[in-house]
């Protein structure tokens, strides 16, 4: 009988040791693979949700968020959509932490550059605000050089016309913290 017991004991502890083993090595999987994640598959994961987006500046914008791109998110506010370039950003508050990747090839070459091109062909009215400080400035965008852009400054309310601007802003990509989109006159 003793040596039923001893082996039963035996048997009970590299069971154990199995399962500790098991655990150690999916807890490595797990570690290994959570460090593969990029910051917008995370985001990706919670399209469709309200988070908080508080740049580095200070300032915050809350919505939901409507899509996460290569370098860039769209917050969707009450009347307004907000594009904000991920080197704005200080920290999220209510991103869940399920991850897509993007299988569009096409959409993870999209970056900044691209989507400001395609506000500067639509003449969209924007509202710029700036990485540092509370610096915001109104118009529309004209031109998009490789890392900067031109806004045409206009005033409150008025149309993109030769005659209606006021001078022009030249905004290097890094000085960016969001383009706030104008509907209705509304910065």
């Amino acid at each position: 009988m003793r040596w039923n017991a001893l082996f039963e004991d035996l048997e009970a502890q590299i069971a154990e040791a199995e399962v500790l083993n098991r655990e150690a090595e999916v807890a490595e999987r797990s570690r290994a693979e959570l460090a593969s994640v990029e910051l917008a598959e995370r985001l990706r994961g919670s399209l469709g949700r309200r988070i908080g987006v508080h740049l580095a500046s200070g300032t915050v914008f809350a919505g939901m968020l409507s899509h996460a791109g290569a370098e860039t998110l769209v917050i969707d506010e009450p009347g307004h959509q907000v594009l904000i370039p991920y080197a704005a950003v200080g920290h999220y508050v209510g991103i869940g932490r399920f991850a897509v990747g993007e299988s569009s090839v096409v959409r993870r070459k999209v970056g900044l550059a691209s989507a400001l091109r395609i506000l500067a062909r639509d003449r969209a009215g924007l509202t710029v605000v700036m990485a540092a400080g509370d610096v915001r400035i109104t118009g529309v965008i004209d031109r998009v050089g490789r890392d900067f852009f031109d806004l045409a400054m206009t005033h409150e309310g008025e149309a993109r016309r030769a005659s209606g601007v006021t001078d022009v802003a030249t905004v290097p990509f890094r000085a960016l913290g969001a383009l706030r989109s104008i509907r209705g006159g509304e910065l």
